[in-house]
Parts: structure tokens; sequence; C-alpha cells
């Protein structure tokens, strides 16, 4: 081979490579977004939804419903309180009513009333875009202000109880609403870098490199959210002197197992922290429901004669 071929040669092999590399990270942006899309979207055509009732766990309800400021209808489930107090459940990522009706039942046995609600593109309420807090703090605002409108509620006695997504929303509400009693936080992710690479590698399968943070810059431009602000850690502290208490399963595959440390850390007195080493996310009910029933209930009704 002449030196003149060599050459041509060599510039051939360098267009193809990089033509090679140019389509590799052209599918792999593909990858990225496609994967970001599917994170932050519910569409109601493939929803999990409940299949049961409050009825089927024995408990007085009734279907109850709200409008948000931008013209969305959410769903909830109202139980009745018998002590005037009542407790504002949320539900998790892509989560429904119906998974939390057992912890709603634990709460009803000792007189603790519950809205079991829903935010948008959750259940079957409106929306497909989840914008994780962005516009949510508006769906639990319409939620805190039905609750406050109900003739059977003490306004002094409202709590809530999120669990995963649903527990950093109510840490976020919490923290800015003075006028809620008391919170629970099941396995709550503590921010965006704390939990991405466990929550890419769970919801997608994908590793979290170089995966974690390209599916996060394509899930903030399209839900409108900003991730690194995210940060429950800096939220909690600000709920003092009202009561929380921070759960975490050391199991938890879904966020980072050292979420609920970094809440608890964060958090100011009064505090309690429920870690166990081998339950799963929010699996602290399905799992332990003695003590769950022990720990919560005991945990609201401390909070509730509270000075």
């Amino acid at each position: 081979m002449t030196f003149v071929a060599l050459r041509r040669w060599q510039r051939v092999s360098l267009v193809a490579a990089g033509v090679a590399l140019a389509a590799a990270l052209v599918q792999f942006a593909l990858v990225c977004k496609a994967q970001a899309h599917t994170l932050v979207t519910n569409p109601i055509a493939t929803r999990r939804l409940p299949t049961k009732t409050p009825n089927d766990f024995h408990m007085p309800y009734e279907d109850v419903t709200v409008t948000t400021g931008d013209g969305l209808t959410l769903v909830g489930w109202w139980v009745p309180p018998v002590n005037g107090a009542v407790v504002m459940i949320v539900p998790g990522y892509k989560g429904h009513r119906g998974q939390l009706l057992g912890v709603a039942e634990v709460l009803y046995r000792h007189g603790y009333g519950s809205l079991i609600l829903s935010v948008r593109a959750q259940d079957k309420s409106d929306g497909d875009l989840l914008t994780f807090g962005v516009h949510e703090m508006g769906d639990l605002d319409a939620w805190d202000r039905y609750v406050r409108s109900r003739t059977d509620v003490d306004p002094a006695r409202v709590a809530m109880l999120g669990v995963s997504l649903g527990g950093q929303l109510a840490i976020r509400f919490v923290a800015e609403h003075s006028d809620i009693r008391a919170l629970v936080a099941d396995c709550a992710f503590s921010s965006i870098e704390d939990t991405i690479a466990t929550s890419v590698r769970h919801f997608t399968g994908l590793p979290p490199f170089p995966f974690a943070p390209v599916i996060l810059f394509f899930g903030q431009r399209e839900a409108g959210f900003d991730g690194p602000a995210l940060d429950a850690t800096k939220w909690i502290g600000r709920i003092s002197p009202r009561p929380v208490l921070v759960m975490q399963g050391g199991a938890d595959t879904v966020i980072s197992p050292k979420s609920g440390q970094l809440l608890y850390d964060a958090a100011r007195e009064p505090k309690e922290f429920w870690f166990e080493p081998a339950v799963e996310h929010v699996k602290f009910y399905d799992t332990m429901k003695p003590e769950y029933e022990r720990r919560v209930v005991g945990f609201f009704d401390r909070s509730f004669v509270a000075k």
C-alpha cells in the first residue's frame, strides 16, 4: 500500500469512527430522553388503580374531589374521624389510594380520620405529568383547604403521612404550612443527588453512569423542575417545633437507604427515627403491622397532646 493510499485509508477510518461515535451518542441521548419521559409521565391508560375501597376495610367513607388552581380534578377518599383529628395520607410515585387503605384502617381503629388523597397524574386524577412538587404543592393546598372546610375536623388536629415521593412532597408542604400539626415520612427520598443512582437503576434497569445525569437532564426539561432544588433536607428542619417521624428501610432499592438518616439528621427536635435494616421500600406496614401500629399511632397520639 502506497503512502497516499495509507493516508486515504486512515481518513476513511477516522470518518467512519466519527460517524459511528455520533450515531452512538444520538442513540444514547434518545434512550435517555425516552426513559426520562417514562419517568415523568403517567398516562391514565397505563396507571395502577385501586381495586378496593375503604368499605373493604370496614371503614365508612365518602368519595371526594377537589379542583386545583389550574383546573385539574383530583380524587380522594374521606374517612371521618371520631376524635376530630385527621391524617392526610399522600401516596408515592405513580401510586394510588388503594395502597394505603391498611394504614388508614390502623388510624381509624384509634379514632383518627384520614383523607387518602391523590395528586395530579395519580390514581384517577387529571393530568399526565409528574412535576415533583412544582405543581403538586398546589394540589396539596387544595386538599388542605378541603379538610379545613369540614365541620367534623378540629383544625388544630390535622397531620400528614407521606410515603416515598409522597413523603418528600409532604415534608415540603408541612415545612411551608405551620398549621399542619405533625408529619410521618415513610421512605421519603432526601434529595436527587442522594438517591438518583439508586432510583435510576430501579426504575430503568440502566446503570447510573453514564445514564442517570442525562435522564435527569431530560426529565427536568420536560417536567419543569429543578433537580438540585429537590432537597428535602433543606425543608425538614423548618418543621420544628412540630414533631416529625422519619421511617427508612435498610433494604430499600427504590431510593438510597441513607435518605432516612440524612432527613433525620437535618430535622430539628422533636423528631423520631425508625430504621429497620431488613425492610424494603415502604414495606413497614406490610411486614411489621403490630410495630407499625404501636409506633405510628403512638407518634400521632403524642403529637396531638403535645403543647
